[in-house]
């Protein structure tokens, strides 16, 4: 039997600048609460609790468009669909007036990340 090769991402997230925000974006409780339902409910992987806390890092590629706003996001697979799209949602409402449009390139690609903390 012949191995499978790994899908590997087109994307170079290091290489991606960061999304300059004036205010940098921080989820809410209830956020967060959704992120673990949704975790339970679709059997997504689970982050290892560590000293108690867990912490999902979810990476979303931002496209600017030449008005500086966001034209097209694309969340990093992390093996739960419904947690990506929301991230990427997420991310278009916090760029929503808050860029700093003298970091802005327009059509160029950026990565924001979105870090939901919780106790386990």
């Amino acid at each position: 039997m012949v191995p499978v090769p790994q899908a590997r991402s087109p994307i170079d997230w290091q290489a991606l600048p960061p999304l300059p925000y004036r205010r940098t974006p921080r989820p809410t409780a209830q956020m967060t609460a959704f992120i673990q339902s949704e975790l339970r409910r679709a059997s997504c992987p689970r982050p290892l609790p560590v000293s108690g806390r867990a912490q999902l890092q979810v990476d979303v590629a931002v496209l600017i468009g030449e008005d500086h706003v966001v034209r097209a996001t694309i969340p990093r697979a992390i093996d739960c669909p419904t947690v990506e799209q929301y991230a990427a949602g997420l991310v278009i409402s916090y760029a929503r007036g808050n860029l700093v449009p003298r970091f802005v390139s327009p059509g160029n690609w950026y990565r924001a990340v979105l870090l939901f903390d919780w106790v386990e």
